[in-house]
């Protein structure tokens, strides 16, 4: 290009080498600059992506096992959290969270957590779907009635995102199957409707270490709290040491329960496991929020450890032993 720029300059106008070049120096110079702007640009994107490789090798995890561009594109709005970030996105990919109930709490939950990439997802529910579910527990279809819940929340949790791994549990949780279930797990919530199961949960989880998230309902308000005694923090059975005496806590089914009410406070319950695998901000340990929606109003009441809880008690004795040995 800048030999024949250098003909059409230097040559006379009739020279027949100028002639087979072309005749119009012009012509050559528009060609020229248009082909220099093409150079710059390639060069400027050259640029721009030396700059911008370190940020995106921030935001990518360390490990191996880093995110797809689909990954990073659908967690952005995570990763651009100041409290969250690429570390934090990493720690949910990570995470195995099990969810005990499929019903009002859990579908949120599970929605959430599904969306907002925590990795494994456990569901233990012997339940199938019933018409009178569908008016709060939006991820079961008209079409499923009859299906197990289980099985029902992993097809639509695995269209939903499909980066996380579902595993569906159809059976009741017994005695003789959590403890080996929960130590496959990170963190337990508890989204069940009965207080046999609540107990269990609770013991279970205190045995095997593992921190409790747990929400529950009654018509049209509702309680959230974080237990995690290994951290310090009281169990289930602080607080309520023993279950009402029967008729003295309906069902939601002889009750009745608001619609939107359990996406509340499942939504909540999904924002604590957030806070708790990731470390960000303060969660709801050692405090339980309980939210009225009739009456538009949210408290938060401070919890306390009891020493004698026959649950985690023991757990406070060795924290006391090995403060005084220290």
């Amino acid at each position: 290009m800048s030999d024949v720029l250098f003909l059409q300059v230097t040559l006379a106008d009739l020279n027949p080498l100028r002639e087979a070049t072309g005749w119009f120096f012009a012509l050559w110079l528009i060609l020229g600059g248009g082909t220099g702007l093409i150079l710059l640009y390639g060069m400027g994107r050259l640029l721009l992506r030396e700059r911008t490789q370190p940020q995106e090798a921030a935001l990518a995890p360390s490990s191996s096992e880093k995110f797809t561009q689909t990954e990073l594109n659908r967690y952005a709005r995570h990763i651009v959290l100041r409290e969250l970030g690429g570390p934090g996105q990493k720690r949910l990919k990570n995470a195995k969270a099990l969810v005990i109930g499929a019903g009002g709490l859990g579908v949120p939950v599970l929605q959430y957590l599904t969306a907002g990439g925590v990795g494994t997802l456990g569901v233990i529910d012997d339940d199938v779907v019933e018409n009178a579910n569908l008016q709060r527990q939006v991820i079961f279809p008209y079409a499923h009635i009859g299906m197990p819940k289980v099985f029902s929340a992993q097809q639509a949790l695995e269209a939903q995102n499909p980066h996380v791994t579902i595993r569906p549990y159809h059976r009741r949780l017994t005695r003789d199957i959590a403890a080996e279930l929960f130590a496959h797990y990170d963190l337990i919530l508890d989204g069940t409707d009965n207080f046999d199961t609540r107990y269990l949960v609770n013991k279970t989880a205190v045995e095997t270490g593992k921190p409790l998230i747990s929400g529950a309902l009654t018509q049209w308000e509702g309680q959230i709290s974080v237990f995690a005694p290994a951290a310090g923090t009281p169990c289930y059975h602080c607080i309520f040491p023993q279950a009402p005496a029967p008729g003295l806590a309906p069902s939601c089914a002889a009750l009745g329960v608001l619609g939107p009410l359990p996406g509340v406070i499942g939504s909540m319950m999904a924002v604590e496991a957030i806070k708790w695998i990731t470390g960000a901000g303060t969660t709801l340990a050692n405090q339980m929020l309980i939210y009225d929606a009739l009456y538009a109003e949210t408290r938060t009441i401070t919890l306390k450890r009891r020493a004698n809880c026959p649950v985690c008690g023991n757990l406070l004795i060795k924290e006391t032993q090995t403060a005084d040995a220290g």
